[in-house]
C-alpha cells in the first residue's frame, strides 16, 4: 500500500528521475525559470529547495561538494552558492513558485512555469 507516499514516479526508473531532476535544476539555475508539466514541477520543487538549504550551510566547501554531487554541474553549483543563496539567506523555505499556464497543444498535458521567487 502506498499510504502517505507523495513522490511522483512519472513512469521512469529512479536513475532516470534523478538525472531528470538534476538537469531541470541546472536549467532552473541557468535561466531563472522553466516551463514543464505540472507533475515534474511539483517533483522539482522539493529537490531544488533542498539544494538551496544545502547551500546555506556554514561550511562552504562541503556545501559546494554536496551540490556538485547532486547536480553534476560545478558551474551551476557555484551559481547557487554565489547568486541564488544570498537572496534567500533569511528565508526559511518557499523559494520557488509554480504557476499553471495552460495546456500543451500536442498531448493536452497541463503546463506550469516554475520560477525562483525574487
Amino acid at each position: 500500500m502506498r499510504h502517505k507516499k507523495i513522490k511522483f514516479k512519472l513512469n521512469r526508473t529512479s536513475a532516470h528521475r534523478r538525472a531528470m531532476m538534476s538537469n531541470m535544476a541546472v536549467s532552473l539555475v541557468t535561466h531563472g525559470k522553466i516551463k514543464t508539466t505540472v507533475p515534474k514541477a511539483k517533483l522539482l520543487r522539493p529537490f531544488f529547495e533542498s539544494l538551496i538549504t544545502i547551500a546555506k550551510r556554514k561550511d562552504r566547501l562541503i556545501a559546494l561538494r554536496m551540490l556538485t554531487a547532486k547536480m553534476k554541474n560545478i558551474d551551476s553549483a557555484h551559481k547557487i552558492m554565489d547568486e541564488v543563496m544570498p537572496k534567500f539567506k533569511d528565508r526559511q523555505g518557499g523559494y520557488l513558485r509554480i504557476i499553471r499556464i495552460g495546456y500543451r497543444k500536442g498531448d493536452d498535458a497541463e503546463i506550469a512555469q516554475i520560477a525562483l521567487i525574487s
